[in-house]
């Protein structure tokens, strides 16, 4: 299976984002198109969006079905956020002279979950992320976000940091990263069609 992938420019991604988060209704935190904007403006980003096929009897339309967003991540941040996540993985994460890139949104329609979509996306991420010179991408996710780190265990992402809840475990944060190699590039395994949006 090839996999059709559209690479957004700032304003036109952020809008897609906000539609697809608010129209399908599936992403429980959604981001308005100027949040993205902002977060995303003055930094190196990414905006992915995949799409497939939805045959009906009559007809067949190309729909979004699983996005991503990657940024830049520096070691001074300006945004509370930020600061607090460099803060929280300074001690598993080096800054010195090296590019670390933050997998900061993303997510499938429910539909098309396990069909390789989101796969697809962090394959392309991973590629354009070291032609352009990072070493290493993070993530954060929640410990009950069992689906993602399934996606993450299969991605080959390593648990660097775990950040147990005081009430409930399942609200422990837990921070992945991989670093970006040859060798990570040559395990990727979709065939992806990508567009410029």
């Amino acid at each position: 299976m090839e996999y059709l992938i559209k690479q957004y420019s700032l304003e036109s991604g952020a809008l897609e984002i906000q539609y697809i988060e608010e129209y399908f209704g599936e992403f429980p935190l959604k981001k308005t198109a100027a949040e993205i904007i902002d977060r995303l403006k003055n930094r190196e980003f990414l905006i992915l969006m995949a799409e497939s096929n939805l045959t009906t009897d009559t007809t067949e339309t190309v729909v979004p079905v699983s996005y991503k967003v990657v940024h830049e991540l520096h070691a001074k941040e300006k945004d509370p956020k930020l600061i607090d996540l460099v803060e929280r993985v300074q001690d598993v994460v080096s800054f010195d002279e090296r590019r670390v890139l933050y997998n900061w949104l993303g997510g499938t329609r429910t539909d098309w979950r396990g069909q390789g979509h989101f796969r697809a996306l962090t394959e392309q991420s991973e590629e354009w992320a070291h032609a352009v010179g990072f070493h290493e991408v993070l993530v954060k996710t929640k410990n009950h976000s069992y689906d993602m780190r399934g996606t993450l265990d299969q991605l080959e992402f390593n648990v660097i940091k775990y950040e147990r809840h005081p009430v409930d475990n399942r609200n422990s944060k837990v921070y992945l990263s991989k670093h970006l190699t040859v060798d990570v590039l040559r395990s990727h395994t979709s065939r992806r069609n990508v567009t410029q949006a």
